[in-house]
């Protein structure tokens, strides 16, 4: 009986062989040549943790390449120059087609990012996941966290209307209340009075110096030293401090960082489509800015409003040629973040603990920290809320406007509670955890 003859492969069963044995000989080929072969096999098996709270950094993450993405976009339509600025902010928004959308993208990236290493932050401070052999990752954050704050007010500041310059002007006030230094600081930000050549050397500093600053610092914090350190786990009844828990990069988080970015990329168009951040985009609302003008608003946002509120509550106190109602602000300021950047070594100090560790803790296990986390958020808020009220004035619309007198009265009380509060606030914290601790 004769043999059938073999049937002939198809056209696409030949096209699955031939890139199965291009795909073989690329992997091969790059293997013998970097060695990607002995660095993935253990990298792609490497046990990330469960919880959710570890996908707070990664909004932040995925924020950041969004902000990147769409700020090359608005790069090719701004003019960085004090006169064509603002032109050129109010065309790219209302002419470019996707320009106000694109625009808006951006500034709820940034929104995104900041509110994702805030919130970071606190689940790290929190939990102790800052302590050895993790302090790096913790003082890169704290870097980190203060760069985007600047690069969030060189932001503000480019579309060059009354509300950024308004903005910059204070900024101005604030370089020049520095003693010594301040003079000669003012002159390298702005080459002369106000507003002098600001725009666009704010423009050079924030697409291409602070951005290379962080293009260095989050890879570093978030891909190098996360990868190459054992992520912290949620402390249980059978937790070890030996033991490694969690699912393996691929497939399992590989999946979960793929739904993460897509969406963190949804939510954030959403957001740019169905929602307007009432201050900053509709820059025709504000105008082009003029001497002597006044901001249709002062209400600054809320990662700015600490500082503002804190020169809203401090008496405008001089000490000779010293204004301490602006220099005072500041150095509380860089206080809080000396102190923060240093709190692992601290905590360290305090303690004695010198171990190292794997498993977070529960907030109530660590009182004392615990405490000082809420008064600390406790002092930040009360400052933060003197800027939802001002007085009402010609072309000036306040968030909460107020009368004179009833200004007056909630100053001062703001200005008793900034130092009453916080320790009420850790009393009653320290109080709790030790007794559910």
């Amino acid at each position: 009986m004769a043999t059938p003859a073999p049937a002939k492969p198809t056209r696409r069963e030949r096209l699955a062989v031939g890139s199965a044995k291009a795909a073989a000989g690329t992997a091969g080929y790059l293997d013998d040549r970097l060695g990607l072969g002995r660095w993935l096999r253990p990298n792609l098996r490497k046990l990330f943790p469960s919880h959710w709270s570890f996908l707070l950094g990664e909004f932040a993450l995925y924020s950041f390449v969004l902000l990147v993405l769409t700020g090359t976009f608005l790069t090719f339509f701004y003019k960085a120059t004090p006169t064509a600025a603002f032109a050129s902010v109010q065309e790219l928004s209302l002419h470019v087609r996707g320009g106000l959308l694109l625009r808006q993208m951006h500034h709820w990236s940034a929104m995104i990012f900041v509110l994702s290493i805030v919130a970071h932050l606190l689940r790290v401070f929190f939990t102790g996941a800052f302590r050895r052999p993790r302090e790096l990752t913790w003082m890169l954050g704290v870097i980190l966290f203060a760069t985007v704050l600047f690069e969030s007010f060189l932001g503000f500041s480019l579309p060059a209307d009354q509300m950024a310059f308004a903005g910059l002007r204070e900024g101005d006030g604030l370089l020049l209340a520095i003693p010594l230094v301040g003079t000669y600081l003012s002159d390298l930000a702005f080459g002369g009075g106000f507003p002098g050549t600001a725009v666009p050397r704010l423009f050079v500093a924030h697409v291409l110096l602070v951005p290379g600053i962080l293009l260095a610092i989050v890879p570093l914090h978030a891909l190098v030293l996360t990868w190459v350190q054992k992520h912290t786990d949620r402390r249980e009844a059978t937790s070890d401090e030996r033991r490694v828990t969690g699912g393996p990069f691929f497939p399992y988080f590989a999946l979960k960082q793929g739904i993460t970015s897509l969406g963190t990329f949804t939510v954030i168009t959403a957001m740019a489509t169905l929602s307007t951040i009432f201050v900053l985009n509709p820059v025709w609302r504000s105008g082009a800015w003029q001497p002597g003008g006044t901001p249709h608003a002062a209400q600054p946002f809320w990662y700015a409003g600490v500082l503002d509120g804190s020169m809203r509550l401090m008496p405008g106190w001089d000490l000779g040629p010293i204004n301490l109602g602006l220099l005072v602000p500041m150095l509380v300021l860089l206080t809080f973040f000396t102190v923060l950047f240093f709190y692992p070594f601290i905590e360290r100090r305090v303690t004695g603990d010198r171990r190292v560790h794997q498993l977070n803790d529960r907030p109530a296990e660590q009182p004392v920290r615990t405490a000082l986390g809420v008064a600390a958020i406790t002092f930040f808020t009360v400052v933060w809320s003197a800027t939802w009220f001002s007085v009402p004035a010609k072309g000036y619309d306040p968030l909460l406007a107020v009368s004179p007198e009833t200004y007056t009265i909630l100053l001062y009380g703001l200005r008793v509670a900034v130092f009453v509060l916080p320790p009420i606030a850790y009393a009653l914290t320290l109080a709790v955890c030790r007794r559910r601790s």
